[in-house]
């Protein structure tokens, strides 16, 4: 509890590097080696981060594998790609001899396809490299692609005491054991065992009067963010995956998930941002280019559009030209609201919380809108009479306001949901998409309304 403690108050620090840097610089292996012993491979991985690739290569050379297969997966992909880099064939495979196969199987598919072969060939552990080409052969989204192939099963026929006997054989290379699945002859999953009603039977009797036959379960081509909302709707902290025959093929681990949970959310974070693909802060320019240009190029077009708009109004302008001024607050509230509505539907989709009709969902949105709309109309609308005091330009901006809220909730209702039937990621409807389209609308309205009020 003691070390967990501390584990928990790590903080990395400018002195804690330097002492780092210095002891490496210096090659006091042994000094490095007891100041790092202490250490939670996770800190020690955090602490790599920070030093250049040389010394954070030289630290992993240095400490057991058995430890720095552990950090090497906690590093961050780049800097975990730039080690390993640095490191031959043989001193990988080392290291993946070391981790469950779906670490292992994680780590060798980032490696160049030669040195994926380079570093296989080099397993000694047979078992352990097939389990990892089997791996390998699946698509790393999938469950498939989670999960490892490391569990505790059982034969429905064993007895009690046989059991017990196979349990603590298999679980010498089970990091964890959250639950125990009980198979046929043909290793078809046909239920879990409850470690209580293990520990209560009588030792003579067979597992088929004692498992419990309901177990959730997934197949290995399932996508991973479906297998993720499964284990979130059951509270699972593990999975058993099967194939057509409901063979047992492996299991999928809660920290797995969560991991996907986290990649989703960066990606879904960056198409809302404007970001087309997977970057990080320390990309080349060029890359960080490639990624933001696309939207931004749309938003040129978008505002581009809306210039042309207003040039259709012009005249509208030379005799109200207070028009003009409220431009920026239409756009920016179609916008917003745009947003808004996006937000809330893409993130019930990723939830598997909007169920219904979408005409349902359409109205109801058109409602909250109109309500939102005529709440924050009814203040501006006063503040115009006040301002300029004509009362039908503060009604011909108000009155547009409106609208333009209620087009934009529905389009940013609407949007995200087209976008989910047609199997295209809706967390592109929260960016710069919904936003452009809803000024180009909003700015269209709102003058087409105040000609219509005004009688221009």
């Amino acid at each position: 509890m003691e070390e967990n403690n501390d584990n928990i108050q790590f903080q990395i620090s400018d002195e804690l590097i330097e002492k780092v840097e210095h002891l490496i610089d210096s090659r006091k292996d042994e000094d490095i080696l007891e100041f790092l012993i202490e250490f939670h491979y996770a800190d020690v991985a955090e602490i790599l981060e920070e030093l250049n690739v040389e010394q954070a290569t030289y630290v992993i050379k240095l400490l057991d594998s058995e430890k720095t297969s552990d950090i090497l997966v906690e590093l961050d992909d780049d800097t975990r790609e730039k080690i390993l880099q640095n490191l031959s064939a043989k001193e990988i495979a080392e290291e993946i001899e070391e981790l469950d196969t779906d670490d292992a199987a994680d780590m060798i598919s980032e490696l160049p396809d030669e040195r994926q072969e380079a570093v296989i060939s080099q397993i000694i552990d047979e078992e352990h490299k097939a389990e990892i080409e089997e791996l390998l052969a699946y698509d790393e989204n999938t469950a498939g692609g989670l999960m490892a192939k490391e569990l505790v099963s059982v034969n429905e026929n064993w007895t009690v005491t046989q059991c017990v006997k196979e349990m603590r054989a298999q679980a010498e290379n089970v990091t964890r054991v959250h639950s125990i699945y009980v198979v046929d002859d043909n290793e078809k999953l046909l239920g879990r065992l409850s470690l209580k009603d293990l520990l209560v039977a009588n030792p003579r009797a067979h597992i088929t009067s004692v498992y419990i036959p309901k177990v959730d379960s997934v197949h290995v081509n399932e996508e991973a963010e479906d297998v993720a909302r499964i284990m979130q709707k059951y509270d699972l902290e593990a999975i058993p995956v099967v194939d057509d025959n409901y063979k047992l093929l492996g299991r999928i681990t809660i920290d797995d998930i969560v991991d996907v949970i986290k990649e989703e959310a960066e990606k879904d974070y960056q198409l809302a941002a404007g970001i087309t693909q997977g970057v990080e802060a320390d990309d080349s320019i060029i890359e960080l280019t490639r990624a933001r240009l696309p939207w931004l190029f749309l938003g040129l077009i978008g505002g581009v559009g809306a210039a042309l708009i207003m040039g259709d109004f012009e005249h509208m302008l030379k005799d109200y030209a207070v028009l003009f001024f409220f431009t920026p607050l239409i756009a920016a509230m179609a916008g917003n609201v745009g947003v808004q509505s996006s937000a809330i539907i893409v993130q019930g989709l990723a939830n598997d919380d909007v169920r219904g009709s979408v005409n349902n969902r359409l109205i109801k949105e058109m409602l909250l809108a109109a309500l939102n709309g005529i709440i924050l109309a009814t203040f501006l609308f006063l503040f115009v009479w006040i301002y300029k005091n004509d009362i039908y330009t503060a009604l011909a901006i108000s009155v547009s306001l409106v609208i333009v809220i209620i087009v934009a909730g529905l389009i940013g209702t609407f949007v995200p949901l087209f976008l989910d039937k047609r199997g295209i990621d809706p967390a592109i409807a929260t960016g710069p998409f919904i936003t452009t389209s809803n000024d180009i609308f909003g700015i269209l309205i709102y003058f087409w309304i105040a000609k219509l009020i005004l009688h221009i």
